[in-house]
């Protein structure tokens, strides 16, 4: 029992700091993904608009997908910060293309149509399952 409680004391620091490192990472992913988005979710979603609120959650779920891979598959901080950057690139990318061609989109969110920000979900999710399998790759 010693050795589970001597692991334990061992590797509990570094998992709480791989583990603040990628939320980190994820906060910062999350403030450029608003900082690119031409409407203002956070003041959609406070006035109601549902479909805001479905397309950051999307942007937020596909953006700690790939990040928890990269930190699942990590030895050290060093693989956290570069895969992690990395796949918040392929992300941020992915979804300014998408929000390219899906013409008229941010007004379409703007408006809480519902089938658009559920689209938008989507696209995201899929980029990021497709990222997260990249980065075990």
């Amino acid at each position: 029992m010693d050795a589970v409680i001597e692991s334990f004391f061992a590797g509990f620091p570094i998992l709480i700091g791989h583990f603040a490192l990628t939320i980190a990472i994820l906060g910062l992913g999350t403030a450029i993904y608003l900082w690119l988005t031409p409407y203002h979710e956070i003041k959609l979603i406070k006035s109601g608009n549902t479909a805001a609120a479905l397309s950051l959650s999307g942007a937020i779920v596909g953006l700690a997908l790939p990040l928890a891979v990269a930190m699942a598959g990590s030895v050290n901080v060093y693989d956290i910060l570069i895969w992690g950057a990395l796949t918040l690139i392929i992300q941020l990318g992915a979804y300014r293309i998408a929000d390219m061609m899906l013409r008229g989109l941010p007004a379409r969110i703007e408006n809480d149509e519902i089938g658009a920000a559920i689209l938008v979900v989507g696209i995201k999710l899929a980029v990021a399952m497709i990222n997260a399998a990249a980065v075990t790759g």
